[in-house]
């Protein structure tokens, strides 16, 4: 259910290249939490950073909501980087087409999870 890579690069070097590969593939970033400063303002200190990436491809979201409404819950996708307890960054998401399969049994909307997930991990080995 989830895929995970681990990179070299720093954690703001991985957050710049997410962005970049999300756009190259025809998605757009919806949102940015950067976790750690989301929680230091609420007063509680996060060792290590963290950042979430919401991101949607509108004609796949219109897809998906088209054939079942109610999936509206499931979106949009997500895609973290990270800092392990090492200190080792890593950028990750879970599976679309897991997701989805536990919500519905429609072959066409496995057919669009399946096609964001492979998106998606695009996205990801391009930021790697």
């Amino acid at each position: 259910m989830k895929h995970i890579v681990e990179t070299e690069k720093t954690i703001n070097q991985a957050a710049k290249d997410i962005e970049e590969a999300v756009k190259a593939h025809s998605f757009g970033v919806l949102h940015t939490y950067d976790l750690k400063e989301t929680l230091k303002g609420k007063g509680i200190d996060l060792p290590r950073e963290c950042r979430i990436y919401e991101i949607c491809n509108p004609k796949q979201a219109a897809a998906v909501l088209a054939e079942d409404m109610d999936l509206n819950m499931a979106l949009p996708c997500r895609i973290s980087v990270w800092e392990n307890e090492g200190g080792r960054v890593k950028i990750g998401m879970l599976s679309p087409k897991d997701m989805l399969s536990s919500l519905s049994n429609s072959p066409a909307l496995q057919k669009i999870a399946q096609d964001v997930e492979d998106t998606m991990k695009a996205i990801i080995h391009a930021a790697q």
